[in-house]
């Protein structure tokens, strides 16, 4: 599955792409690590992302999760990835975000396209009534790229995630089908 935007477009990713992929999450080890989990060596191995791709392709299957490659249009390079996944059905109807983009390509507004593309497939395509996603309070760039997204903080969750050795805090941001529908009009 592909979802074009203007300036990039979004494909599910696939066993294909796992060489890139795991290129993508060697270069960014530690870029991404001031705000996610470090992981074991293991974890940046073509086996290990094959793995998970495959699992991956199997949630999509079943709708419960969207892994999508973040693309350039003019490039075809694959610039990050962000995910739906969490979703659920009646009585919720919601489903979290979670996105990450190289550190060469971070302020150049891919992950705003990307997560108003994944806002659009979340609410026109899958009929769900909430997206949420989880920020630390220290990444300014993902609280600009929610924002953006009209995405609003609802609170603080207090030591909600072990990241390197310590308990981070993180804000939930959520936003609704009518908030949404709202900036349509």
């Amino acid at each position: 599955m592909r979802i074009d935007g203007e300036r990039m477009y979004l494909k599910i990713l696939s066993e294909n792409d796992v060489y890139v992929f795991t290129q993508l999450l060697i270069r960014n080890k530690e870029y991404w690590s001031m705000y996610e989990p470090r992981f074991s060596d293991a974890y940046y191995t073509v086996d290990t992302q094959r793995d998970k791709i495959k699992r991956s392709l199997q949630a999509y299957r079943e709708k419960r999760e969207f892994n999508f490659g973040i693309y350039s249009y003019e490039t075809n390079q694959l610039l990050g990835h962000i995910s739906l996944y969490n979703v659920k059905r009646l009585p919720f109807l919601s489903g979290f975000v979670g996105y990450s983009i190289d550190e060469t390509q971070a302020g150049n507004g891919y992950a705003t396209e990307a997560l108003s593309l994944v806002a659009d497939y979340a609410f026109q395509r899958l009929s769900l009534h909430r997206l949420e996603a989880y920020v630390s309070p220290e990444n300014e760039g993902s609280i600009r790229t929610l924002e953006k997204n009209e995405f609003v903080r609802e609170g603080l969750l207090r030591n909600l995630i072990y990241i390197n050795g310590v308990w981070e805090d993180h804000y939930l941001y959520a936003l609704l089908r009518k908030d949404y529908e709202a900036q349509l009009n």
